[in-house]
């Protein structure tokens, strides 16, 4: 594990550690108290934040720079526990299934994004995937867990049937 993935995992386990003594502390009107602090502390925080993503998407070349820092996944996470990431959830979830994709294709299959509404996502599988008996499975396993990964804002994602062929709605996507 790298040192800062280290020292992220470390530092979070002794914040949950320091809430977890708040909420089991014995007086509730200092329960209350601490619960507040802290909530506008990550309130402070995520309007900081906002504003650090809002003022570099206005520089010139700050949409590539948002893209390298959103890449890095424990700032990714940071900014998506805020409400925030500069990367468009589309492009994420469509990265998402890229990275999902190999797997889907040693089982035949592949997958495309539909759409993404009111959170959400609708993925068509496709091939062998789409048929197979544990079709279902491979979508709760590959898909959900990499969209759910990367655009924590998806509250759900739903398997939608391939067009038939010919059918001008179908896509049929291309892989490196």
């Amino acid at each position: 594990m790298p040192e800062s993935r280290r020292e992220f995992t470390r530092r979070s386990d002794r914040i949950e550690e320091l809430v977890n003594r708040i909420e089991n502390t014995g007086d509730p009107a200092i329960r209350a108290v601490a619960q507040e602090l802290l909530q506008a502390v990550i309130e402070l925080h995520g309007v900081a934040l906002d504003r650090i993503v809002d003022f570099i998407s206005g520089l010139p070349g700050g949409e590539i720079v948002l893209a390298q820092i959103a890449a890095d996944e424990l700032v990714s996470n940071v900014l998506s526990l805020h409400g925030i990431n500069p990367v468009a959830v589309e492009a994420r979830v469509t990265g998402a299934l890229e990275k999902a994709r190999p797997y889907l294709q040693s089982h035949g299959g592949n997958v495309e994004l539909a759409s993404i509404e009111d959170g959400v996502a609708r993925v068509r599988l496709q091939g062998s995937c789409g048929h197979c008996s544990s079709s279902s499975e491979t979508l709760k396993n590959a898909v959900e867990t990499a969209i759910f990964d990367a655009a924590p804002e998806v509250i759900a994602v739903v398997a939608e049937p391939m067009p038939p062929a010919g059918h001008p709605d179908l896509v049929v996507l291309q892989t490196n």
